[in-house]
């Protein structure tokens, strides 16, 4: 792992990741502590479900935009304007907690989704021009070891900074969100650090598109149907993705579904206690990452995804037969680490298989097929 970091912009491009990870987790963290706090039964499974779809509905609106523009554009100069556009929603975040305003707040979610729907594809189409193809795998293991890391992250400093900062006094949303309000500068503090961090990475070449995206073919679906067609071609993008799709969709309905569960079943009232559960899954997804990048060296391990299918179905058997916070949390830390030995050589499949000038609209289709199947989900929670 070491001569990838060695590797010229890598600690920039890592670090942004990081950042930006932690932002759109931060403030989603927030909201949901907020509705745990605020509201009970199918009320809060209903709100968590909705905010989460929230988060998912940009990827797949924006699909074809956003796979248009990651091909056409230098990625780097896309990932510069995501982020100066998510210091910009970060600020308005910021007044609408110190305002009370929490339905704004809640809106503004889909204002960080709309900026991570085009930094997205951006972020992992560099990592093939950024660390080689030979490392595809390597380095995908440890884009997602930074990735999960920044969501733990930010999971156990806002919800510990939530906590702190909250009183007993403080029932309803509007109240909740101002005592919590300096959390906001917090985003910003960090936004403007990810913008810093990209302006050190230097631009990559972009191809002109071979067919411009206009409205017309936008509006009609042509440049939809054209994208997925791409998919059709090559059975191992499609299955790949459908894979990932899988195991993101089981992903969103324990996020949903498990708050409830937790507070009914296991008597947990304490948002700290609650997301250090979930935030095990996190550990075991960088876990499972890291170990998958160290088995890939130079290679896909293709062998890693039926063994990481079978653990995450044997993890998800165990959850309701488990009674106590610890051994839920071990449990998710286990269904994390088979998920990341899942995961790794089928992201590094996707983008090994792309070709260069179709990578940013493949990576697109894999967010549009990802978040389309996790909204359904969420929609059946």
């Amino acid at each position: 792992m070491q001569p990838l970091l060695r590797i010229a912009g890598a600690w920039p491009y890592l670090m942004a990741i990081f950042l930006n990870a932690f932002v759109d987790l931060g403030h989603k963290i927030v909201i949901q502590n907020t509705i745990f706090k605020s509201y009970d039964g199918a009320t809060q499974v209903v709100l968590t479900a909705l905010v989460n779809g929230l988060i998912l509905l940009p990827f797949i609106l924006l699909f074809s935009p956003a796979g248009h523009i990651a091909d056409s554009t230098p990625k780097v100069r896309v990932l510069r304007l995501s982020a100066w556009a998510a210091v910009a929603v970060s600020l308005g975040i910021t007044a609408a907690y110190y305002q009370g305003w929490f339905w704004l707040a809640f809106a503004m979610t889909l204002l960080l989704a709309i900026q991570s729907a085009f930094y997205s594809p951006a972020k992992y189409g560099l990592v093939k021009g950024l660390f080689g193809k030979p490392r595809l795998a390597e380095a995908n293991g440890l884009v997602q070891a930074v990735t999960i890391g920044a969501i733990l992250a930010g999971t156990v400093a806002f919800t510990a900074l939530f906590e702190h900062w909250v009183t007993p006094s403080a029932s309803t949303p509007s109240d909740l969100l101002r005592h919590i309000a300096p959390l906001g500068w917090l985003l910003v503090l960090n936004s403007g650090l990810q913008v810093v961090a990209l302006y050190r990475l230097k631009l990559d070449e972009a191809q002109p598109a071979a067919t411009p995206l206009t409205w017309a073919r936008y509006r009609s679906g042509t440049a939809l149907k054209n994208n997925l067609s791409i998919l059709a071609r090559q059975p191992v993008l499609r299955l790949s993705i459908i894979g990932l799709a899988t195991f993101w969709s089981v992903g969103q309905v324990l996020l949903a579904a498990f708050p409830a569960y937790a507070k009914e079943a296991l008597s947990i009232g304490n948002t700290l206690v609650l997301q250090a559960i979930l935030a095990a899954s996190g550990i075991g997804i960088a876990l499972g990452s890291l170990l998958a990048s160290k088995l890939s060296r130079n290679r896909i391990e293709t062998g890693l995804i039926p063994l990481g299918a079978v653990g995450v179905a044997v993890g998800l058997w165990c959850l309701p037969l488990l009674t106590t916070p610890t051994s839920q949390a071990l449990n998710f830390v286990f269904i994390g680490m088979m998920g990341g030995l899942f995961i790794v050589p089928l992201n590094a499949l996707i983008q090994f298989h792309a070709a260069d000038h179709e990578l940013g609209t493949v990576l697109a289709a894999n967010n549009w097929i990802q978040n389309l199947s996790m909204l359904g989900f969420l929609v059946l929670t």
